[in-house]
């Protein structure tokens, strides 16, 4: 996937995270883009605090998908995917991430925010202990500030 699709893959997962804050959830959304690179098989905002958006679509897409479509397949997410959700993708076996902002700015936008106690483990790092290479693309600096809006002004609310 080169810059161009992953912003616009981003854009659309920014859409979704927009659906899912508007509904009165956090503001996260992902996005699984088929092996051809052009089809959305599945969209999912943020449920709650321990339903993430990326957790509840890996776990979607490992009950309808083969493995071998999955691995060919990648996540798009706004936000860098916490360990909970890494470790999700991991074992759904989603080949590939896409991810708009890291969760180290994500941090700084919520603060110590009770309903986002946010860890400081980049994905890259729970991906690294598995034996699985998991390709990783992000932050996207083109859409990192339209991310960074939407969370700036729900989590300053």
């Amino acid at each position: 996937m080169d810059d161009t699709q992953a912003a616009r893959w981003l854009r659309r997962a920014n859409a979704v995270a927009r659906a899912a804050m508007d509904a009165g959830h956090h503001p996260f959304g992902a996005l699984l883009v088929g092996p051809d690179g052009e089809t959305v098989l599945l969209e999912q905002g943020n449920v709650d605090s321990v339903n993430h958006a990326e957790s509840v679509l890996a776990r979607e897409a490992a009950r309808r998908f083969d493995a071998a479509t999955l691995w060919a397949s990648t996540l798009v997410t706004t936000v860098e995917p916490c360990a909970m959700c890494a470790g999700t993708q991991y074992w759904a076996h989603i080949g590939g991430l896409v991810y708009g902002m890291t969760e180290q700015r994500l941090l700084q936008l919520t603060g110590n925010h009770a309903e986002n106690p946010t860890l400081d483990l980049p994905c890259r790092e729970v991906f690294a202990r598995g034996q699985k290479a998991v390709q990783v693309i992000g932050p996207v600096s083109e859409v990192e500030e339209e991310i960074a809006a939407l969370h700036r002004g729900f989590w300053q609310r």
